[in-house]
């Protein structure tokens, strides 16, 4: 018997509309300014494409430099392939050390597409971007968010060099800006005290406070920490494996490896929170080894959003006199202490899961205010041999 066809499902939206077609893909479509429905010239594998899509078409609405979608699809082919063409595909295409962006790392590249690089650049042939007009749009951007500036920069750059390695772009690269893709920490961060650690751990539900102290002591990440499983904690040595991390893409939890290649590692865990770990396992994780020491209810296998965990976190935070940290500060803490205590870089490497010398090297200037001490120890060895 023949398959029965998929039907399309339309999605409602504030502003446009997206269609599940049978085919799998999705068709986004709007009405102009013209009062006249518009489609995308194409369809779309993942939603959040489509939505891309659709914000970069309100953004030109907004900005009164709209026209209508076929009219610059003519506009293209008369001049040449744009970016707004190529740039998607020069991210599909991206290879770090051999492996395709991760799905988080995309979704982030494609928000940035979408809100800073195309809506001004993305009409433009490649061939007509030019260090003066990259200029022009740089010094559009919002100032005073410097870390999503850089962000955007860096990313045209890249997304403009592949297009001269593939011979779509005469180069030089027209992204010349010196210093443009770098931006300095816009927030200090100030570690927790341990006993600040032990009093936002308190403020958590029951089953989040080890989180809080995992995050601490052993420097882990968010992803790292929903999916840790009763297998990856090791009371008898002490240690937690660190094997797999979760990231919430469009919607859906995808499992793979940590953040980078150092990030699958073995932590040794401070003693002092071995006992709180033993408590946790038989207290709020079912028994299996693949049962996760974190579920988003008990008895479930649904990863914890982000999201949900920081609202808590930010009430506990605040009862421990501590709003200014973020759930993500934990690890920053962990590496802190880590250095205090006196680990080297490569140390701090292996138990942070960093890929380079410079991120473990923001930590090593909290062991300056060891050095004091360091000089004391120094004379007591020498008052020993006197």
């Amino acid at each position: 018997m023949p398959r029965a066809k998929r039907k399309q499902r339309k999605q409602r939206r504030g502003w446009g509309s997206l269609t599940l077609l049978p085919s799998g893909r999705y068709r986004a479509v709007y009405t102009g300014p013209d009062l006249r429905r518009h489609a995308a010239p194409y369809t779309f594998d993942a939603s959040i494409d489509a939505e891309a899509w659709l914000a970069a078409e309100r953004k030109l609405i907004v900005s009164e430099t709209w026209t209508p979608p076929k009219s610059r699809a003519r506009q293209r082919a008369a001049a040449g392939l744009t970016l707004a063409d190529w740039a998607p595909l020069a991210l599909e295409r991206r290879r770090v050390r051999g492996e395709p962006l991760r799905p988080r790392t995309l979704a982030l590249y494609r928000g940035i597409l979408s809100d800073s690089i195309l809506p001004e650049l993305g009409g433009y042939a490649l061939n007509q971007i030019t260090p003066e007009l990259v200029g022009v749009w740089y010094d559009r951007l919002d100032p005073s968010k410097p870390t999503r500036r850089a962000h955007a920069y860096s990313l045209l750059r890249t997304v403009m060099g592949q297009a001269i390695d593939d011979g779509k772009h005469p180069g030089p690269n027209p992204c010349q800006i010196r210093g443009a893709g770098k931006a300095t920490r816009a927030r200090e961060i100030h570690p927790a005290t341990p006993a600040e650690i032990v009093a936002i751990a308190d403020g958590m539900p029951e089953h989040l406070r080890l989180l809080v102290l995992l995050a601490a002591w052993c420097g882990l990440r968010f992803g790292e920490l929903a999916e840790l499983r009763r297998k990856d904690l090791d009371t008898g040595r002490g240690v937690v494996h660190v094997r797999r991390a979760v990231v919430r893409v469009d919607g859906r939890d995808l499992i793979g490896p940590p953040k980078s290649a150092a990030g699958v590692r073995e932590i040794a865990i401070p003693p002092h929170v071995v006992p709180a770990v033993v408590d946790h396992l038989a207290e709020h994780v079912d028994p299996g080894p693949d049962a996760l020491v974190f579920p988003r209810r008990p008895g479930t296998d649904l990863h914890l959003i982000h999201t949900e965990t920081t609202k808590t976190f930010a009430r506990a935070r605040k009862g421990a006199g501590r709003p200014d940290l973020r759930l993500h500060d934990l690890r920053h803490t962990g590496a802190t202490m880590a250095a205090q205590a006196g680990a080297t870089v490569a140390e701090l490497m292996a138990r942070m899961g960093h890929s380079t010398v410079t991120a473990s090297m923001r930590y090593q200037h909290a062991a300056r205010g060891r050095d004091a001490e360091i000089a004391a120890r120094l004379s007591k060895l020498a008052e020993g041999d006197q």
